[in-house]
């Protein structure tokens, strides 16, 4: 089901309108007119590998793919020594396609710089990272960064649609309920690389069901898109005018007509509910914010459910694991400050060993956060100190706390009167730290949940001895 074409390829029709850059280089002689260097950076399944191919398939180059997961820069030299020579020797243009090249070390992507500059090759890097953070400058200056954007339910319609009736898909094997079609696309959530799985699972519990299984049987176990081919010996027998056989016989014996895909194989055979969530759309946001409030509010089960929701429809763990660092910092704060540690932790498990597994340390991090006593102590001294420098409430450093090392320093009286805490048997002494306009300010106000109250009763100490009061 791969496009052969731009003019195939369903969805990004911002980037693909006439004389765009992408049209342009996957013309024939593009790569002298366009761009030589093509970033792609979007979601899973919105199409990054698909563009690439399409470049190559329509302007004739040669096709070449690595992912950076499993290739080196040993792997990526000799992908450019190849190109150069086919360009060299036999005329011919290599299109290189690096999967998650933000995956890719500095000096890995360092590698990819001589093939970009000298046109070696034509280079289309797809990423799911923000490229500002994970590309190295050199090659993110000279490459064209283009945005691909979820599919919408509209473009997820028209590839089920097409899959179903193409030959080198389905190729007309089954037919579609509303309600299964429906189904599928709520699934997919803007992928369609789930669009496409979640429709070859369901073709294949719907044909075994037509031939006698039960629902949610696959037909041999497996169903694949290339699996649907017709028996051309006895097309050419039936044209040829059949065997002799009686007519009602062979009337019996005909194929039956496409199998059905009801909404209750769809479920059945994808092995979850019918979810409905749009990953830009109102119920991504509002699943997030019951997951917030939830963990808030402390009720671990229902923090759980929502966690749950997101996993099956598709949400990136990592956007889940960022959640759940900032909610640590934000809703829990010094009341328990092994939250933020112990939401750090999930997210780099979650990095590292992925989905379905990474479900566990954010469960456990969930939980944790969710039974964790709360403060918003913390995010209020910060913001209301920003509020502060922002509307110019500052003032000079005092000169007890000024560098006083290099020379000169002491001359302008900085360091002179500053107190060492540690020279004191109490570990505190009576200074001014903040300036003279803020003198006496209190940001920080703990709470009496949790740590907190312990750290409110050390801090009314130390601010009568820091303070004078």
């Amino acid at each position: 089901m791969r496009p052969q074409s731009l003019d195939e390829v369903v969805g990004q029709a911002h980037l693909l309108r006439p004389g765009s850059p992408l049209r342009v280089l996957a013309s024939a002689g593009g790569g002298a007119a366009g761009p030589v260097s093509v970033i792609l950076w979007g979601p899973p399944g919105t199409g990054k590998t698909t563009l690439a191919q399409a470049i190559a398939q329509s302007s004739g180059r040669r096709f070449v793919e690595l992912s950076a997961v499993t290739a080196g820069i040993k792997d990526v030299r000799t992908v450019m020594e190849r190109a150069l020579n086919d360009r060299d020797l036999y005329d011919v243009a290599t299109v290189l396609f690096l999967d998650e090249i933000h995956r890719f070390t500095k000096a890995q992507q360092d590698a990819l710089l001589p093939g970009v500059e000298n046109g070696w090759v034509t280079l289309v890097a797809a990423t799911t990272e923000n490229p500002s953070f994970s590309v190295i400058s050199p090659l993110l200056s000279r490459s064209l960064l283009l945005t691909l954007e979820p599919l919408t339910d509209q473009d997820l319609t028209v590839l089920i649609q097409r899959a179903v009736a193409d030959p080198r898909g389905l190729n007309g094997a089954v037919e579609l309920t509303d309600e299964a079609l429906e189904a599928l696309v709520q699934l997919s959530s803007g992928d369609a690389r789930r669009a496409l799985t979640a429709l070859e699972a369901a073709a294949g519990s719907a044909l075994s069901t037509s031939a006698g299984g039960a629902v949610g049987d696959d037909v041999d176990g497996e169903f694949e898109f290339d699996a649907i081919d017709e028996d051309e010996d006895e097309e050419e027998d039936a044209e040829a005018g059949g065997s002799g056989e009686a007519p009602e016989r062979r009337a019996a014996e005909e194929p039956p007509g496409p199998a059905l895909i009801t909404g209750e194989i769809v479920a059945v055979s994808v092995d979850r509910a019918l979810l409905r969530y749009d990953r830009n759309g109102d119920q991504h946001y509002d699943v997030i914010s019951a997951f917030i409030k939830s963990l808030r509010g402390s009720d671990p089960d229902a923090a759980i459910h929502y966690l749950a929701r997101m996993i099956e429809a598709g949400e990136d763990p990592r956007f889940i694991a960022r959640r759940l660092m900032v909610h640590a910092a934000e809703d829990v704060g010094m009341a328990d400050p092994q939250a933020l540690p112990i939401a750090v932790a999930a997210a780099e498990a979650t990095q590292l060993i992925g989905l379905p597994e990474a479900r566990i340390p954010l469960a456990e991090a969930t939980i944790y956060i969710a039974t964790a006593p709360k403060s918003n102590a913390v995010i209020s001294a910060i913001d209301s100190a920003i509020a502060d420098v922002k509307a110019g409430r500052f003032g000079l450093v005092p000169k007890p706390l000024r560098d006083a090392h290099y020379p000169g320093a002491k001359r302008l009286g900085h360091g002179k009167g500053y107190l060492y805490p540690h020279s004191d048997p109490r570990g505190v002494v009576r200074q001014q730290y903040l300036p003279d306009e803020l003198e006496g300010t209190t940001y920080y106000q703990p709470t009496q949940h949790g740590r907190e109250r312990e750290i409110a009763e050390r801090l009314e100490k130390i601010r009568r001895i820091t303070r004078g009061g």
